[in-house]
């Protein structure tokens, strides 16, 4: 079984070598591959230049790379990188060190176990460590979570979590619009939909950053997010 970890890369320049190297070291269980599909979405830093150096002296590891020509956000991002990967199975992974990819084994196992056929990993559950930071963004992150799931009838306790497992011919096989942070609710309300689709989630932990550590989302995206819930929660786009 080959997975596929698709990541959106916009200014991370100075960590992306960081965490490539965590995803490197991890010991998927026997018979799980890996493959990393990187996608620029026109950093204005060294971004590209850290992806190309990494490249280079790790030829042995599977990195696939993709860049757009302007920035497009990190959910067009994410439809390239969907559309370019090969695997049987696709998460997604952030280019900083919020989430830890020792934990693909936890999300992978309802799978290799013949459960599920997604997984989303929770930062609300489960006793794995969690940075303490934002009091407002836990309460928003609940808020939309409780949303969504009034609109998608699924009971998640973190929808706008980074880690998402999808079987690959499932996220493929979706019409995906959104190209910023809407990406979170727009996948959540189009598989709730799909008939005899299991659905799982696991706990997972969160070393979240600070702005000034070059955290991303702020409140903007918080509205987008609520138009989403919306938008594709009561029309079938």
């Amino acid at each position: 079984m080959l997975l596929s970890i698709v990541i959106p890369a916009y200014n991370e320049g100075r960590t992306i070598h960081l965490i490539l190297n965590k995803i490197k070291a991890v010991k998927l269980p026997e018979g799980v591959d890996k493959e990393i599909i990187i996608v620029n979405d026109c950093s204005k830093d060294n971004t590209e230049e850290a992806i190309l150096k990494y490249q280079s002296e790790n030829s042995d590891f599977n990195i696939q790379y993709r860049k757009h020509e302007f920035n497009k956000g990190k959910g067009a991002a994410l439809h390239t990188g969907i559309k370019e990967a090969s695997g049987d199975y696709i998460i997604i992974q952030d280019a900083d060190l919020e989430y830890d990819p020792e934990e693909y084994i936890i999300l992978l196992k309802p799978i290799l176990n013949g459960f599920a056929d997604v997984v989303y990993g929770s930062r609300f559950i489960g006793g794995k460590p969690h940075r303490i930071l934002f009091f407002w963004h836990s309460i928003g992150n609940k808020m939309l979570t409780m949303m969504s799931n009034m609109f998608s009838n699924l009971n998640l306790t973190d929808m706008e979590t980074c880690y998402k497992l999808f079987r690959a011919d499932i996220i493929k096989g979706i019409a995906l619009k959104e190209n910023r942070f809407g990406f979170e609710p727009e996948v959540t309300a189009k598989i709730s939909r799909i008939k005899d689709l299991h659905i799982y989630e696991v706990g997972i932990s969160y070393y979240g950053r600070t702005y000034e550590e070059g955290k991303k989302i702020g409140w903007k995206d918080g509205f987008r997010a609520i138009f989403c819930i919306l938008k594709y929660g009561l029309f079938k786009m």
